[in-house]
């Protein structure tokens, strides 16, 4: 299968580089011709423009930073669809735009599948990032050994729109993770508790978290680099708030998350790294959170293995299987 891949940023460019290691017939395009000429260098070819890319490719990937980058690139790919072609959308978007392209895709014969990843980049660097995947489940099993190359664990989690709202949450969670780990350590230093402690203290307790033991390396480190931007976080706590508003759910922890971001945007801009967010309480004690020995960037230490369907706990077979 010719595979084509649209979006090579922070974790686009990693995503793409697992399907060209494992030897996938790969043809990139992106705005910044410098990364596809490092793609082009190790084995990719170059589409000048998406509506070309789908044009060349059996199956055309997106991971772009917002919905309307994406909408223009679905847009210009649509004359080139046909009952041979498929969408496969891995950024982490609105379900009604996600939606409304998939079924623009689709009245072109085509088939779309939302495949949004969890994990961090230094897990998409290995293959071994987690993959919600929505569509029906023909498009599913047929793009299953593709997706299990590009992540470890790959969920199905229903029609189109599904893995959209699932990645939405956990971005909520991990944004929730990330503020009461900034809280935790600045209020230990506080208390006059050793930072290297309190982080193995965390780590080794029910207060544990993935956001943990990933980001708050970085936070110690001082170099708050996870590759994710304040806006980014933002624009996903918004959305989890907008769903839980169109359902009617009072929420009182998702509103002050994103009014903690807003004021930490106003702060230090949309671009500032997310994890900076614990800046807001530096500054407000006038104590400096890291600690010797953390890691600059994070590596995944874990080999690259085989991925899998994920079956639901509590199922014994995936849902809209026969």
């Amino acid at each position: 299968m010719k595979m084509g891949f649209v979006g090579l940023g922070n974790v686009g460019s990693k995503l793409a580089g697992s399907l060209l290691r494992n030897g996938f017939d790969l043809t990139v395009c992106d705005l910044n011709p410098e990364l596809v000429a490092g793609f082009v260098a190790k084995g990719a070819k170059a589409a000048d423009s998406p509506a070309a890319l789908m044009q060349a490719c059996d199956a055309v990937i997106t991971c772009l930073p917002s919905p309307q980058a994406c909408a223009a690139v679905v847009e210009a790919m649509l004359p080139h669809v046909d009952d041979t072609k498929i969408w496969m959308e891995m950024s982490t978007t609105e379900v009604s735009e996600v939606k409304r392209l998939a079924a623009l895709v689709t009245e072109k014969g085509g088939s779309a599948i939302e495949c949004p990843v969890s994990g961090g980049c230094h897990r998409a660097d290995t293959g071994n990032i987690s993959i919600f995947a929505g569509c029906d489940r023909a498009t599913f099993e047929r793009m299953l050994p593709t997706l299990t190359t590009l992540g470890r664990r790959v969920l199905h989690t229903g029609e189109i729109g599904s893995a959209s709202t699932l990645k939405v949450m956990t971005n909520y969670l991990a944004t929730a993770n990330l503020l009461t780990c900034c809280e935790a350590l600045v209020t230990m230093k506080a208390a006059g508790i050793d930072l290297n402690t309190t982080y193995e203290a965390m780590k080794i307790s029910s207060g544990t978290s993935f956001v943990h033991e990933t980001e708050s390396q970085l936070i110690l480190n001082g170099s708050r680099d996870v590759s994710f931007t304040m806006d980014l976080v933002k624009k996903d706590i918004g959305l989890f708030q907008s769903l839980a508003e169109a359902a009617d759910v009072p929420l009182e922890i998702s509103p002050l998350l994103v009014e903690i971001f807003d004021d930490g945007i106003a702060k230090y801009g949309e671009r500032e790294l997310s994890p900076n967010i614990i800046r807001r309480l530096e500054d407000a004690t006038g104590l400096q959170i890291t600690a010797p020995g953390f890691p600059t960037e994070l590596v995944d230490d874990e080999p690259e293995e085989d991925g899998y369907e994920v079956i639901p706990t509590g199922l014994s077979k995936p849902v809209l299987a026969s």
